[in-house]
């Protein structure tokens, strides 16, 4: 076997497994996608954070985000939030559900929609992960593992920075 045909196979072989790692990120039930979960670490003693990802909905028909839970032992409580201009201040504010139009993608971001996660018992550390049970009106319920990244991180490259559509 040649050099050529060596690096060929090596860089496939990288590429299929780089692949892999990004889909295991990636979450369906139903019609619905649930791209890359992540948190920010919290600093010690910071008793709420911030859980974010993006939902595609590839179906014909709306569906919507009632709820999300995290383990008891580690969080409180775990409810819906937008956060929004007002003036010049900026206005958290718990809501319902989050609708997910048909053949859209809805992102959960810091400063817009998002999931507080608010009691923790102890901070999200960097690299860790947490179960959270998303439970939408259609598609049912699906628990997906929330990726802490580091305090003050920006989300993975590829996943915010153009490598996923925003709409």
């Amino acid at each position: 076997m040649s050099l050529s045909t060596l690096t060929r196979r090596a860089a496939l072989i990288v590429a299929s497994t780089l692949a892999l790692s990004v889909q295991a990120h990636d979450y369906r039930v139903g019609d619905l996608v649930i791209d890359h979960p992540w948190a920010r670490a919290t600093a010690p003693g910071q008793k709420a954070g911030g859980a974010y990802l993006k939902i595609e909905n590839r179906g014909p028909s709306a569906d919507r985000l009632l709820s999300a839970a995290a383990p008891a032992e580690r969080v409180g409580r775990t409810e819906l939030h937008s956060m929004r201009m007002e003036g010049t201040v900026m206005r958290m504010r718990e809501v319902a559900a989050i609708d997910i139009p048909a053949g859209q993608t809805v992102t959960l971001e810091p400063g817009g929609l998002h999931i507080m996660m608010m009691g923790l018992t102890s901070p999200l550390k960097a690299g860790e992960t947490l179960p959270l049970v998303l439970r939408f009106e259609k598609a049912g319920s699906v628990t997906v593992q929330v990726q802490v990244e580091a305090l003050g991180s920006a989300p993975a490259k590829g996943h915010e920075a153009g490598g996923h559509h925003k709409h």
